[in-house]
């Protein structure tokens, strides 16, 4: 420990940031364990101005949203999570660490079955109440009731008991070990809610604003809540978040000065907006993925030379450059991206070659079947546009792409993980186990392939309780190959975060594993 001393000493004497202190201590084995009362001085950095309300133009959100976690879908909802309305235990910064957020610390036990949290002592929700243990065991555990249907059911299923030891100390014991075990718990579905909550709706949480005012689908006004326990976060007095699906009109509000912030601006545009003098765009390397996926379990995605002919004949450089324009890398048919620890970035690059679709179509037995993609601007900015060209595509290699456009509104709920084939996208999860064990195991009800894998399903256990770091990478090379070849996902593109501001916005090197800095936009930024 005596390293971590030193650390703790230049951080606190202004010798390194914040984010070297983070890196330094990873590096050194000892990320574990990180009090936040070091990582929240103030000493290395002047404090951001505060006031202002912040006006956010968002894709996402829905009239059908609901505010329990367990059932977030859109990323309106699971923003709410990330230090708006709510927090979770850990926090994931901009370097991709794990570090603590309503944790004070966290410890492994050596065999990395036992995980120790202790709680930020004085922490408040809302209502004045003081988070405790019980608040911490009641909010993860609840997502293990399979009656629940949690999307994080199989992240936390591992969990075989969860202690108390004392009010301000939670004791989690896994079936096996993992190490990567924090960056669960930083999932925007485990923000801590009150023991016992049964209404989700009113958002009791410990975030930095406090809601005033919330329309599902339509706007959410909140304002700073004076107790949080981050002096030097939540810079603003208010938030408003204006729900706008369509791009043109999100574009339109912020070059108007209507909102200062919007979320998915129009790729093909974009670099206007980087120009222009009062607007920046935040473009960061990260891992969204653009999805394609088919139900397994559905005719004729149940065939594995179905999915393979549908996955050659999308051209993937045209997709990059027409609906992404450069702002992002190639898909490989597999969701761990490039940015991602042990990211099989050796595999070779599925190309367009329709040929090999037509041969695979054609030892299906289905030449002359029409595949029905179904498909809506909700899933991406741009996916309307990807399935047109996708059609014309897959045409030159004899198959046949219709493209139903569905509704905006409601299409998480009626359309994904329920039609046959449709668009989705996906955030790329810090780890491989994460991103594995929430969609693509075989009881993972994020499961939106419906796909069962025995050799795949094996690795995964095998992967995440090994602590030889060369065995781990060859186990999530074979599993990556495996998603490629056999799986039910087609990943053609890989974005980079996209959004777009006011330059009147602040903020200090967004993060890159999801939109929005990591989808704290409204804790971290200020205005200047």
């Amino acid at each position: 420990m005596k390293t971590l001393e030193k650390l703790e000493r230049m951080f606190r004497e202004g010798k390194i940031t914040r984010r070297e202190f983070l890196a330094k201590a990873s590096a050194f084995g000892i990320a574990t364990v990180m009090s936040t009362a070091i990582l929240g001085s103030k000493a290395n950095a002047a404090a951001p101005k505060k006031g202002g309300r912040l006006r956010i133009g968002m894709q996402g959100g829905s009239t059908s949203d609901t505010m329990d976690p367990a059932k977030f879908n859109d990323i309106y909802q699971q923003m709410t999570t990330m230090g708006f309305l709510r927090n979770p235990l850990v926090e994931i910064d901009n370097q991709g660490n794990a570090v603590p957020d309503l944790a004070e610390s966290f410890e492994a036990k050596p065999d990395a079955k036992t995980w120790v949290f202790d709680l930020r002592k004085g922490a408040e929700f809302h209502n004045g109440k003081n988070v405790d243990a019980d608040d911490v065991i009641f909010s993860i555990k609840r997502h293990q009731d399979e009656e629940l249907a949690s999307q994080i059911r199989t992240l936390v299923k591992p969990i075989k008991a969860f202690k108390k030891d004392g009010p301000n100390r939670v004791i989690f014991e896994l079936e096996g070990a993992n190490a990567d075990f924090p960056y669960i718990l930083a999932e925007t579905r485990t923000p801590i809610v009150p023991a016992g909550t049964t209404n989700f709706e009113d958002v009791m949480g410990t975030g930095g604003y406090q809601l005033t005012s919330y329309e599902p689908g339509v706007r959410t006004l909140a304002k700073r809540f004076p107790n949080y326990y981050k002096d030097d976060r939540a810079h603003f007095d208010e938030i408003e978040v204006i729900i706008m699906p369509d791009v043109n009109a999100r574009t339109v509000a912020l070059k108007t000065g209507q909102v200062d912030v919007i979320n998915r601006p129009d790729r093909k545009t974009a670099h206007l907006l980087g120009r222009a003098p009062k607007l920046q765009l935040v473009n960061v390397p990260g891992g969204l993925l653009y999805t394609f996926p088919m139900l397994c379990d559905t005719p004729p995605y149940d065939n594995v030379d179905v999915r393979l002919a549908l996955k050659y004949s999308v051209d993937r450089k045209k997709l990059l450059d027409t609906v992404l324009r450069g702002y992002g890398v190639l898909g490989n048919d597999h969701p761990i991206a490039p940015i991602v620890k042990f990211s099989a970035t050796d595999l070779p690059q599925r190309d367009y070659d329709p040929d090999k679709a037509r041969f695979h179509l054609k030892k299906a037995g289905l030449e002359g079947q029409t595949f029905k993609l179904h498909t809506a601007d909700a899933a991406f900015a741009g996916a309307v546009d990807a399935s047109m060209l996708w059609q014309g595509q897959a045409k030159k290699a004899g198959i046949d792409v219709e493209v139903v456009r569905e509704p905006v509104d409601g299409y998480w709920d009626n359309v994904w993980n329920k039609k046959g084939w449709s668009a989705c996208f996906w955030f790329a999860r810090v780890t491989a186990d994460w991103m594995f064990t929430m969609a693509y195991a075989a009881d993972a009800p994020a499961n939106d392939m419906h796909w069962k894998h025995e050799r795949f399903n094996k690795l995964l256990v095998e992967a995440r309780g090994e602590l030889d770091q060369k065995k781990r990478k060859e186990m999530y090379h074979e599993m990556q190959q495996i998603v490629r070849d056999e799986g039910g996902v087609i990943i053609p593109i890989i974005a980079n975060m996209l959004d777009a501001a006011s330059t009147k916005v602040k903020f200090d090197k967004p993060a890159g594993n999801q939109e929005l800095d990591g989808l704290r936009i409204c804790e971290r930024w200020w205005f200047a």
